[in-house]
């Protein structure tokens, strides 16, 4: 039997969509996008233009969930590592990690210190990302300070992020001007318009802001990415407490409807469009004012995400929260692995988060894997017992007998191998005096070995020089525009 958290009935999942139904209806969303506004419009919605002000009737709503389209896969250049959804869950009902975007700062592997993020940075935790199989998905996990926003600079972050990264990618442009070099490096890789729209392999997050309000830029800049069938990420962030109200429940509800206005606008724009479910549930520090990325209620409100998530057949996309520790330490340990596991248990088919420290602001290549550690361990609780025909070994135990031992046994070496244990890579797991005659090694120390040897010897799938040619030709373009 495998473990599931919940924190909602059935019948409370119902009520959230149907409290959501009537503060769309009654309330609406404040819609900054004229753009936006005129495709509601056209779909049914009630408009206020002097207001900026969208209601959603309940019948708009509801054929909005009915148009998105739940089989697709979101595809990768490395084989095997596609990540295909059925009926709104990923196959196999494995879960993936995503690293959180975007880190203001880093902590310096070598010094421990914290500085403003660079290039070589970002290639780090680019590669590592891709190094570590637990991670299914890009997402740009630091600030890049020493390059500029120019053109030139954007397209070579865009090939690189693909040269340095095989699996699928959730990133694209943020500005209309990116538009035609993002779609150009996308084709040369990937081919025809027609293979993108079928594939997936980009996808992009959209964040509707808190409360009740889709911004213009960011939201326009997509909906001008109509006919590409680009996956959307809704992520709307709302703060109980701060931007959301004083209780977890009614915040799920407010990120609810965060999400179901835009998928309003999204399929009314581009019909069928595949929507991941994505709400970042947190929660303000009362003490603080200051988010609490530490905090259970963050957890908790995560898990209930993930089921309204299957509550509407979409692909759940959790963030389960983290630690407000600005080291790594044991508050950083303790908080990553309680909040991390109650949302794990939930089993989203996405988790956000790995590689982040200090409210999300900092990240960390130690932290990443650390992070990747505790989902394998929340895996490993999640999968609970296998109780099959063949676990159960009555004639073993019979066999064996009173004061008899069980490790010479042909089956207990079979469960080994087969998994019915899990065996830590890292971490102290040994006697006592073991221990101390081995240098007595920390876990962090052992932590910095492993992803420095992982850094220095991993190569990414390479792109094939055809490919690399052209993105050369392409490069040189975006440079003479600068």
């Amino acid at each position: 039997m495998k473990a599931i958290f919940k924190v909602l009935s059935d019948e409370e999942c119902h009520r959230v969509h149907e409290e959501s139904l009537r503060i769309l209806k009654n309330t609406g969303v404040r819609v900054e996008t004229p753009l936006g506004r005129n495709i509601l419009r056209s779909a049914g919605a009630n408009v206020d233009d002097t207001r900026k002000l969208v209601k959603f009737p309940k019948a708009l709503v509801e054929s909005s969930l009915e148009s998105i389209t739940r089989d697709f896969t979101l595809s990768a250049r490395r084989p095997g590592a596609d990540l295909v959804f059925r009926d709104g869950r990923l196959h196999g009902g494995e879960s993936i990690l995503l690293p959180d975007g975007v880190a203001t700062t880093v902590l310096d592997t070598k010094t421990g210190e914290r500085r403003k993020g660079t290039y070589e940075d970002w290639i780090a935790a680019t590669r590592l990302s891709d190094a570590l199989d637990e991670i299914g998905m890009y997402w740009r996990i630091v600030e890049i300070f020493d390059r500029t926003q120019d053109m030139d600079d954007y397209v070579d972050y865009v090939c690189s992020m693909f040269r340095n990264f095989s699996k699928h990618v959730n990133d694209g442009p943020s500005t209309p001007s990116r538009i035609p070099w993002f779609l150009e490096v996308i084709q040369t890789i990937f081919g025809t318009r027609e293979e993108i729209r079928s594939r997936h392999p980009v996808s992009q997050v959209i964040c509707p802001q808190s409360p009740l309000l889709i911004d213009r830029d960011y939201t326009e800049t997509y909906l001008a990415l109509k006919g590409w069938n680009i996956p959307v990420h809704i992520m709307p962030m709302p703060m109980m407490g701060a931007t959301a109200p004083g209780t977890m429940i009614s915040t799920v509800v407010q990120g609810n409807c965060e999400v179901l206005a835009m998928i309003c606008l999204l399929e009314a724009n581009e019909p069928g469009v595949p929507i991941i479910y994505a709400p970042v549930l947190a929660t303000i520090n009362p003490k603080t004012g200051l988010l609490s990325d530490g905090s259970m209620d963050y957890s908790i409100m995560s898990a209930a995400a993930t089921q309204m998530a299957r509550y509407y057949g979409l692909p759940a996309e959790s963030a389960p929260g983290g630690t407000d520790s600005q080291e790594l330490d044991i508050q950083n340990g303790y908080e990553k692995a309680a909040m991390k596991l109650a949302s794990h248990l939930a089993w989203p088919d996405i988790v956000v988060g790995p590689g982040m420290l200090d409210g999300s602001m900092v990240s960390s290549l130690e932290q990443m894997y650390v992070d990747v550690e505790i989902f394998r361990l929340a895996r490993k609780a999640q999968g609970g017992m296998d109780t099959s025909h063949g676990k159960w070994l009555m004639d073993i135990i019979e066999e064996v007998g009173p004061g008899g031992n069980y490790l010479g046994e042909p089956t207990t070496l079979m469960s080994i191998q087969d998994g019915e244990w899990y065996l830590p890579d890292i971490g102290s797991h040994t006697s006592f005096e073991d221990w101390v005659s081995g240098g007595k090694k920390d876990v962090l120390g052992q932590i910095r070995e492993k992803v420095d040897q992982i850094l220095e010897a991993y190569e990414p799938l390479p792109l094939g020089e055809d490919v690399e040619k052209e993105l050369a030709k392409i490069c040189k373009r975006a440079s003479g525009q600068s």
